[in-house]
This record gives structure tokens, C-alpha cells and sequence, in this order.
């Protein structure tokens, strides 16, 4: 990993550009492993499923330290932007927290989610002083509209949560890109790391995933593996690809042959 090739968001660096969560995992200490394995610097948590303050049930924090790893609550479960901004204004209350992630969905089925509602959200988080970064769709207009309305990074979609799937369109997440003035991170879908590695060839700053390791046969093997997927698409983002050309073109020259 390059240590100098660091990104920043709202004010706050970080090297590592592997989002990783916290659902889905046996149990804590195999989510902690799978952390410690992906160099991960951030974690997201969902607010309205994990335990962040009943000292007397098991907490994510005694196994994650919050002290080394900066956590990111989310909205996950939220499908209008009340429900999302409440969610919120509890996770500050209960941890001092105003960097958060912002997911409002428009349906369970697809879990797509609801731009009007997402926009609605982050227009008022931000005024709040929340720093929102927000999980939308795959469109470099509702991306711009987000940064304006104050998001702080924008996250669209690979594919659907927890598909695996991929990223779907190429063309619209480089679009996404070259458009934003904040962060751009591919958020949902990723599945392998290979899918990974694409999303930072896009030249997007970050990958945030939770199924693609949590549901792996081994997770903390692909957790690694998730790790130098992103180094490496960093490294060939940054290298700048060969050009792509309709037939061969020999790599020795035909030219002056005997």
C-alpha cells in the first residue's frame, strides 16, 4: 500500500480506500478478524441493528476499536427521510458521531434507493451538521444534485445490495467521477475482487462492501483479497491504461525482419 497516496473526506484522511461493514458476520471476533485482514480504516454500522450503547449485551466496540478504526453508523432499514434522520440524531447522541452514512430506500425488493427522499434527507443532515455520505443510484445528475444538497461523498450502487452482482454500468460511474467535486465511492454489488478492482480502475476513491467477504467460505482470506483488489485497481487507475485499439498491434515489430 502506498502510504502517501491517501484520500480525504470531510476533512479526515485516510489511506485505506476498503469500506468494510459489520452485518452478516458469524460473530463479532470473526468481524473483527475480517477487518484486521482488509487494512480497513473505516467500518460502517447500522444503527437500528447493532448495539452501540447497553453496556450490559456484547458490543461491536469491544472487539472494533473505535479508537483506531473511525466508525460510520448508517441508515440500513430506513425508507423515508424522517425515520433516517432520526436514526441519525440518535447515533450522535449516543456516540459524539456527525460523519455518517445516509441510505434511504424506496423498496425492500430492490433496495434501490429513493432519490427524493435520500436528497430530502441529506438537505436537512446537512444542515444539522451532520457530514452525510450518501448511497444513491448510479446517475451522475442525482450525484450532483447530492453534492450540492451537502453530501460530503456520494455512493452509488455497483448493483443491488448484496447481489454480488458487479458492477452493472461502467458508463456511468466513470461519468460519476468525472463530474464530482467530493469522494465517489461504489457502494453495493461488489461480489468478488475483480468487481472491485474495476471500481477503482473507474477512478473512484473508495469501495464499500459487507456481503461480498461476510458471505465468502473463507471471509478473512477474501478480506485480503478485497484489500489488494484495491491496490491494485488504484495502482492501474493511477498508472493510466494502454489504449484500446479494434485489432492487433504486435508487440515486436514486424518491421526489418530476416
Amino acid at each position: 500500500m502506498d502510504k502517501s497516496d491517501t484520500w480525504t473526506v470531510a476533512g479526515r484522511t485516510f489511506t485505506s480506500r476498503l469500506i468494510v461493514g459489520t452485518g452478516k458476520y458469524r460473530d463479532f471476533e470473526q468481524n473483527a478478524a475480517a477487518v484486521a485482514a482488509s487494512g480497513a480504516e473505516i467500518v460502517t454500522v447500522a444503527v437500528r441493528r447493532v448495539n452501540v450503547s447497553d453496556p450490559a449485551a456484547p458490543m461491536l466496540t469491544d472487539y472494533i476499536d473505535p479508537k483506531k478504526i473511525t466508525y460510520l453508523p448508517n441508515t440500513a432499514g430506513c425508507f423515508n427521510a424522517d425515520d433516517a434522520i432520526r436514526t441519525l440524531r440518535l447515533a450522535r447522541e449516543a456516540g459524539g458521531w456527525d460523519l455518517v452514512k445516509l441510505e434511504v430506500l424506496g423498496e425492500a425488493k430492490t433496495l434501490y434507493p429513493n432519490m427524493r427522499e435520500t436528497l430530502e434527507a441529506t438537505e436537512v443532515l446537512a444542515k444539522e451538521g451532520f457530514l452525510p455520505m450518501v448511497y444513491c443510484v448510479d446517475d451522475p445528475i442525482a450525484a450532483k444534485q447530492l453534492e450540492d444538497a451537502g453530501a460530503v461523498a456520494v455512493m452509488p450502487l455497483g448493483a443491488p445490495i448484496g447481489s454480488g452482482l458487479g458492477i452493472q454500468n461502467r458508463v456511468t460511474i466513470r461519468l460519476i467521477v468525472e463530474g464530482a467535486s467530493v469522494p465517489v465511492l461504489v457502494d453495493a454489488g461488489v461480489g468478488t475482487a475483480s468487481d472491485a478492482a474495476v471500481a477503482m480502475e473507474l477512478g473512484c476513491d473508495g469501495v464499500l462492501m459487507n456481503t461480498a467477504i461476510a458471505e465468502a467460505k473463507d471471509p478473512i482470506r477474501m478480506a485480503r483479497a478485497m484489500k489488494l483488489a484495491v491496490e491494485a485497481g488504484r495502482d492501474s487507475y493511477l498508472a493510466g491504461r494502454m489504449g484500446v485499439r479494434r485489432y492487433a498491434d504486435p508487440s515486436s515489430p514486424l518491421a526489418g525482419l530476416i
